[in-house]
């Protein structure tokens, strides 16, 4: 049996939740290795929505652990309140089914300011963060300055690394125009919540190596997409930490030789939220149509989410940098009633013909893309669930993809409810 990695292998928002809960109902264990609580999932079960942003899918399904790795930036005040969100949906959540890992490092108040900050004084040259503090809690652990879980169980320490944080902070506020930050306020809002999340404190690396050498299935989940990773996305537009599947095993503490299967989420076309390049965006009735029909608004902000025609060689780069063994195709059901779709093979920059997406942000900004035309289907596919329910033309613009990516569909959605799902082949056992 083969312990899974779920990445996003476009620029997030591409329909892990449904893919990482319908696999969870399989797993033991559920994994979050990366990221922080601005990546949202949602999860519809028998008609009833969850939206999470922090915690793993799998906390809705009972029977299942759920770990948050140290590879995420925890901010414990969101998590209290998903937590108590959740409860109130009838979720039971305790030790039993969720920990935490000690040495994850803590978002707090200060860097969510720092971040809007940031942003505001960018203007046009803003990245576009969710301003959750993510970027900045990233730069403090980096910086070896952060206050991590484990930090919170000796309360009478918490001065001195305070000090030490805001003798980085103070100074940059200062620089930005910014009041100081009050340490004695800072103590007292650590003081407060840390008997709230301590009971989820738990060394991660030891728990998930007791569950591997027991057999239990593992299922690791990643936040936002392989196109904002901080080393193999479009930088600078990109997210803090690392999004490709190698992230599962540093995020985690097990080792690379515990990941088993890497499934890729890809969206039968595009999308992307914020600023960047988007060599496939459609500024006109197409994306608009896309963007209704998929209703493309982020999980988290609520921003609305640029919308256009599949890109193949993007998606044919994050397979090779995450090692994807198998994609799961979502929303193909958004694509039926057009007469005709368009799948991008290649880019042109400087008038040569390339075959990936160039590193340089200048370079990205000048590629334009290559199209192949293929025809569409008028027919539904919504809630398909074996292959002789899709029009013939659908399953062509699916086996195409193939093709064009050089990577197989293990899994096909066809709408949001977690049945409606077509499996080719079963990670778990591949």
């Amino acid at each position: 049996m083969a312990n899974v990695v779920v990445v996003g292998a476009q620029w997030g928002d591409e329909g892990k939740g449904k893919i990482v809960d319908w696999l969870s109902e399989r797993a033991d264990v559920v994994v979050r290795f990366q990221g922080g609580h601005n990546a949202g999932h949602t999860l519809v079960i028998d008609g009833k929505v969850f939206k999470l942003s922090l915690l793993p899918s799998g906390i809705v399904r009972p029977g299942k652990l759920s770990v948050i790795g140290n590879g995420v930036v925890v901010d414990p005040w969101a998590l209290c309140g998903e937590i108590e969100r959740l409860r109130g949906q009838g979720v039971e959540i305790s030790r039993d089914n969720l920990r935490v890992a000690e040495n994850a490092v803590l978002i707090l108040p200060l860097h969510s300011e720092l971040d809007g900050i940031r942003e505001e004084a960018a203007g046009k040259g803003a990245i576009g963060t969710t301003r959750r503090g993510i970027g900045p809690a990233y730069e403090d652990k980096v910086g070896r300055r952060a206050i991590r879980v484990m930090d919170l169980e000796r309360v009478e320490e918490l001065e001195g690394k305070i000090a030490r944080l805001l003798s980085h902070h103070n100074a940059l506020r200062r620089g930005l125009g910014a009041p100081e930050v009050d340490p004695q306020a800072l103590h007292d809002e650590l003081c407060a919540v840390a008997p709230k999340v301590l009971p989820y404190a738990d060394s991660v690396w030891m728990l998930l190596d007791e569950h591997r050498r027991a057999g239990s299935r593992i299922l690791f989940e990643g936040a936002q997409g392989a196109l904002l990773d901080i080393d193999h996305g479009t930088y600078p537009y990109v997210t803090s930490s690392n999004v490709v599947a190698g992230q599962a095993a540093t995020g985690s503490g097990l080792g690379p030789g515990a990941i088993g299967y890497v499934l890729g989420i890809v969206k039968a076309y595009t999308t992307r939220v914020g600023a960047g390049p988007f060599p496939t965006e459609q500024l006109n009735e197409v994306g608009q149509r896309l963007g209704e029909r998929g209703h493309e608004f982020g999980t988290v902000t609520g921003r609305k989410r640029r919308c256009g025609w599949f890109d193949a060689a993007l998606v044919r780069q994050t397979v090779k940098t995450s090692g994807i063994n198998g994609i799961a195709l979502t929303k193909l059901d958004v694509l039926d009633g057009f007469e005709e779709l368009k799948l991008c093979v290649g880019y042109r920059l400087d008038g040569k013909r390339i075959d990936h997406l160039p590193a340089s942000e200048a370079a990205q900004a000048r590629v334009e893309p290559i199209y192949e035309t293929v025809e569409g289907w008028s027919q539904s596919t919504q809630g398909a669930r074996s292959w002789a329910d899709l029009p013939a033309q659908a399953v062509k613009y699916v086996r195409h993809i193939e093709e064009l990516i050089e990577c197989p569909v293990a899994l096909l959605s066809t709408s949001p409810e977690r049945d409606d799902t077509i499996l080719m082949t079963d990670p778990f056992e591949d």
